[in-house]
């Protein structure tokens, strides 16, 4: 009888399936070889770890909501150091979704991880596990005075001061919160701890995965705002824009022969009609044309000259020796010699 009641339990159990405890074990198993393995996280036997553990971690997720094992109604001292564990579901959920790996859905994978990170975050303020400052929707960033000149600067670089001193203690208290946890794991996990340091332990846990939700939602804002530009520019593409936009194509044709050139033309203005060694070849011959032409053209004025001075020198003689002549003419005969016209 007792067999048959201990054979019915374990039916029972095989068709409920895996109970809360189990799941989460699985989801965070399965994260921690995600992040430990030296794989690529775009392989198949990695993505196929990824998506079992969501799977896993989103029934964990409805048999809490079933369970109504949360209510904001409560306190943190009335919830049990047992279920403490449980309120991390939503982080780890948001830590899988950021490894899933997929170009066209980036978006909404990383979208959906801000709000599993979000949800833990309110759910952790709530019960006030640690302080901290919710981080606002990336669509309505925290509203700040806008200051022109120097005054405007000095306070962009006081937020971003502030901004990276966060990020600073935030880390040292990561650090601090690690080494407790590891003072405290062996002692949990092997169940030798008492119920207070069992509480403590699963707080710190809490406490580790706020810093690191922070930090998570920090990296996703600025992701989407890269994401949200890319797919902007790419529908902004010329690419995308209508034919009609384009100014047409005017055509034009190469001719291959001559009476192809004779039809439709060369299709550009002039060719060429001789090469380059062509075309100085018969710059050599011109200049030396010219140079003899110049020489020729010289001689011939230097000839012409030569004339010239000859004649004018014969000239000069002809005209002396008509002088002499002269002068003879009249020593000889007195003036008014042979003009008989005007005697009595």
């Amino acid at each position: 009888m007792a067999e048959a009641v201990a054979a019915s339990t374990e039916n029972e159990e095989e068709v409920a399936g895996p109970r809360l405890p189990q799941l989460l074990e699985t989801g965070r198993r399965l994260l921690g070889e995600v992040e430990d393995t030296n794989e690529s996280t775009n392989s198949r036997f990695i993505q196929e770890k990824v998506k079992q553990g969501l799977e896993s971690l989103e029934k964990a997720s409805r048999m809490m909501a079933q369970l109504d094992l949360f209510s904001p109604n409560e306190e943190l001292e009335e919830i049990s150091s047992a279920d403490l564990k449980y309120l991390m579901v939503p982080a780890l959920q948001g830590a899988l979704t950021l490894k899933q790996v997929s170009v066209s859905h980036r978006l909404d994978q990383v979208q959906a991880a801000r709000a599993h990170f979000m949800d833990f975050l309110k759910q952790c303020q709530n019960y006030h596990i640690t302080k901290f400052e919710l981080p606002p929707a990336p669509d309505n960033p925290p509203r700040k005075k806008s200051v022109d000149g120097p005054a405007g600067s000095q306070q962009s670089l006081i937020a971003m001061a502030s901004h990276r001193q966060a990020k600073i203690e935030r880390y040292k208290q990561k650090k601090e919160l690690e080494n407790k946890l590891a003072s405290l794991e062996y002692a949990v996990e092997n169940g030798q701890a008492d119920e207070e340091q069992v509480r403590e332990y699963y707080l710190l846990h809490l406490q580790k995965w706020v810093s690191i939700s922070l930090e998570e939602i920090d990296s996703i804002d600025q992701e989407i705002v890269i994401l949200k530009a890319r797919d902007a520019a790419k529908q902004a593409s010329p690419s995308r824009m209508p034919p009609q936009s384009r100014p047409p194509t005017k055509p034009f044709i190469l001719t291959r022969d001559t009476a192809q050139a004779k039809v439709f033309g060369s299709g550009y203005p002039s060719l060429a009609t001789m090469t380059v060694n062509d075309w100085y070849e018969q710059r050599q011959k011109w200049d030396a044309l010219k140079n003899t032409t110049s020489t020729i053209n010289v001689n011939q004025e230097v000839e012409q000259d030569e004339d010239q001075e000859t004649k004018s020198e014969e000239g000069d003689e002809d005209a002396l020796h008509k002088k002499r002549t002269w002068d003879d003419w009249k020593d000889t005969h007195p003036r008014g010699y042979g003009n008989r016209q005007n005697m009595g």
